[in-house]
């Protein structure tokens, strides 16, 4: 793995910081960050829980209740929803859509993948173990 420097670092004592331990950035090209919602809080829990007890994801963060506007069948929508934002690797993220699309009840569920460019060595290192293939489920 490299160092991830952001391109306006000057150095100085917070380089040598964040090179050392937990503060060390790194680059990330196997992580990736899911978005999507749940219709409400109860449904959002079991899909976080299933999604880390699968190993699928290392981590889901659930959000406040929020509003979602969009166009559905030629008719704008106002739909209250629970945010996820879903942590895992581009290995696992194939297999964790198939599962999101198993537990969601939408017939058109969101689901964004967005790439990570870097972040905290040691963060980014507790990801990979939590999804690594041979902690699936069998």
């Amino acid at each position: 793995m490299s160092t991830f420097i952001p391109s306006d670092h000057t150095g100085g004592a917070a380089a040598s910081a964040a090179v050392n331990g937990r503060a060390r950035l790194e680059q990330a090209d196997d992580i990736v960050v899911l978005l999507s919602n749940a219709p409400d809080m109860l449904l959002a829990k079991r899909i976080a829980h299933v999604l880390v007890e699968e190993h699928l994801a290392a981590c889901v963060n659930l959000g406040a209740a929020m509003l979602s506007m969009y166009m559905w069948e030629g008719v704008l929508e106002g739909t209250e929803e629970i945010p996820l934002t879903i942590k895992t690797t581009v290995t696992r993220a194939p297999e964790l859509v198939a599962r999101l699309a198993e537990l969601h009840p939408y017939e058109v569920p969101e689901v964004l993948v967005m790439g990570v460019s870097g972040g905290s060595a040691s963060y980014l290192d507790w990801c990979r173990t939590q999804t690594a293939l041979n902690r699936s489920r069998i």
